[in-house]
């Protein structure tokens, strides 16, 4: 029987390096899926949890937060830049609304329920970085997610009420607990932290080395 490996996952739908790691992550997974059984969760992080629920304009928004239009310019080119060398197609002129994020963070967990997180996971990014779909808006959020496989009528029972709130603060505040203050931030095995959006090659050799020492223990 293989040795199985359980990655929780800290990250935001509207972080870019988030979506960037995740690639990285999903190769270094594929590189040793013939040697090791994953176990993925995704745990939620709010870059900014203050953010307004109708969102604020995505480029004045980061334009204030980076320092200056030309900041924002050099700093999400580059980012373009890189996620294009994962395979990813970023279009920040797409992009208006920078929204709050705490109801994806809730469709989330609901899709850990219903066995479709990391499907649901990546629909979520890819509507925010490729796709410029507006998640401040309740219908875009459902069609997002049902198309990734989740319940319709559950997306939408979800949103109308105040369901997976507690249980999303309450993870947000075991992550604050156990250490994070920024995001992609990976837990292997309950233990183990791996920071930042790491080269494929680096999660390989991390995930090599924390199984030798949990077959040692």
């Amino acid at each position: 029987m293989m040795q199985k490996i359980t990655i929780d996952v800290i990250s935001d739908v509207v972080c870019p390096w988030c979506y960037i790691g995740k690639r990285r992550l999903e190769s270094a997974i594929e590189e040793l899926k013939n040697e090791f059984e994953f176990e993925v969760n995704y745990l939620p992080f709010e870059l900014n949890p203050n953010m307004p629920a109708e969102g604020r304009n995505q480029k004045e928004y980061l334009t204030t937060k980076f320092g200056g239009e030309e900041r924002y310019k050099q700093l999400t080119d580059n980012v373009t830049r890189i996620a294009s060398e994962e395979g990813l197609n970023f279009n920040y002129e797409q992009q208006q609304n920078s929204p709050n994020t705490r109801k994806a963070h809730r469709l989330i967990w609901l899709a850990k329920q219903e066995s479709v997180q990391g499907e649901v996971k990546e629909a979520l990014l890819n509507a925010y970085f490729e796709k410029g779909i507006d998640l401040t808006q309740d219908e875009n959020l459902i069609e997002v997610v049902s198309a990734a496989g989740l319940s319709q009528e559950k997306a939408r029972t979800l949103l109308s009420s105040d369901e997976g709130v507690v249980e999303v603060e309450y993870m947000e505040q075991l992550n604050i607990q156990r250490g994070v203050s920024g995001v992609p931030f990976y837990i292997v095995n309950n233990k183990y932290g791996i920071s930042g959006a790491q080269p494929s090659s680096i999660f390989v050799n991390a995930l090599k080395d924390i199984s030798k020492k949990e077959l040692v223990q």
